[in-house]
């Protein structure tokens, strides 16, 4: 089964950026579709993003304007760019694939941690 690593977090300022990266053991283009998810503390996991082929990018409607999710299939990777981060965006950042239009999202990385912070 193909694993997922997630990359790239850490502690950004206000307004800052941050590119997380997530690498998968084996191929992704067989995937319906690759999402990123987070997970603040004392709350709920949202989906954040998720795209299904490089021309197809879908966003959590208060980020797209700040996000950007990219996928490259040759490198099996799948990328979330953020911009002017903001202390609401704290989360652990999960990275996710799902097989098919129907089927729940059944791959997940271990997560990275960002945090937006003064």
């Amino acid at each position: 089964q193909v694993q997922l690593v997630e990359s790239g977090g850490g502690l950004v300022q206000p307004g800052g950026s941050l590119r997380l990266a997530c690498v998968a053991s084996g191929s992704i283009s067989h995937f319906y579709a690759m999402g990123w998810f987070r997970q603040a503390p004392g709350k709920e996991r949202e989906w954040v993003a998720a795209i299904r082929d490089s021309r197809d990018p879908n966003y959590r409607n208060s980020l797209k304007d700040r996000f950007t999710i990219l996928r490259d299939n040759a490198k099996n990777t799948v990328l979330l760019e953020m911009n002017n981060l903001r202390p609401e965006d704290t989360a652990v950042y999960y990275c996710a694939a799902k097989a098919t239009p129907t089927s729940p999202y059944e791959i997940w990385g271990q997560g990275t941690q960002v945090t937006v912070s003064s």
